[in-house]
């Protein structure tokens, strides 16, 4: 894999900690591409995962390593808490700093062409998050449900010669109910991006990679997540902005879409 250089790299929902995470291919994607700006947008840690279970082995630890090697050699690591890595919220508004890694519930980022996006990880404007915890608990149980039933699918899959299926993705985007949260879900931080004056919002959390772009230059990016999509935006020396998805076949990451100023 060939070595990149990026301004900036937006990552969200690794969920260290949890069964799904593909350690691995990030800290792979971690060793061939650096940054001056490294943005972690939330559900770095799964928390609730950590909390019922010890499952931790050396690859996650690797992740950890990386990022802290990035931010000691003057990469400038942001940390956007989210939903599953939210007991860190309570460190907030006391502590901004973690070592060389900054904390918050939201960052702005400036483009080198001077475009302000808002980056929050996207729980915060999720009202079953917010306002019905228990069913976003009961929804992350039926998640994972999905994952394991998925990993041994694509046993099968890779025993009979075929690539890797999400099935997790394939019911989001084929279920009416989750297409219709996606969209309110994305609406919701859309609005208010708009209404504080943002050329665009940079999230995570629904594990659903994204890049639009509106007729007024508008720009939605979701990240995705390293779990199911494994993706991740990085951004150009020239301000433009691609979002990268992993590609079973060829075993690298590769441009799904672009947003570049006009």
């Amino acid at each position: 894999m060939p070595n990149s250089k990026y301004r900036s790299i937006f990552i969200s929902d690794i969920h260290l900690g949890s069964r799904a995470c593909q350690a691995e291919l990030l800290t792979e994607f971690l060793k061939h591409n650096t940054c001056q700006n490294l943005y972690l947008v939330g559900d770095i840690f799964d928390l609730w995962k950590l909390k019922s279970s010890k499952f931790w082995p050396q690859t996650h630890s690797n992740v950890v390593r990386r990022l802290l090697t990035a931010a000691k050699r003057g990469t400038r690591v942001r940390y956007v808490l989210g939903n599953h890595d939210e007991s860190l919220r309570a460190w907030l508004p006391d502590m901004h700093t973690f070592g060389n890694i900054e904390l918050g519930n939201a960052f702005e980022h400036y483009t080198v062409h001077g475009q302000r996006f808002l980056v929050t990880h996207g729980d915060l404007f999720d009202g079953v998050i917010r306002y019905h915890k228990w069913l976003s608990i009961l929804g992350d149980k039926a998640h994972s449900f999905v994952l394991w039933v998925n990993t041994y699918l694509n046993y099968a899959r890779k025993f009979f010669g075929k690539d890797y299926w999400s099935l997790s993705s394939f019911l989001k985007t084929n279920t009416k109910q989750a297409v219709a949260f996606i969209t309110k879900y994305e609406q919701h931080l859309i609005q208010y991006a708009r209404d504080e004056a943002f050329h665009g919002v940079i999230c995570g959390h629904i594990h659903s990679a994204a890049l639009k772009t509106f007729d007024d230059g508008f720009a939605y990016m979701n990240c995705g997540d390293f779990c199911e999509t494994v993706s991740a935006l990085v951004e150009n020396f020239d301000g433009s902005i691609e979002l990268l998805v992993y590609d079973t076949q060829t075993k690298s990451m590769m441009m799904k879409n672009k947003w570049s100023i006009q």
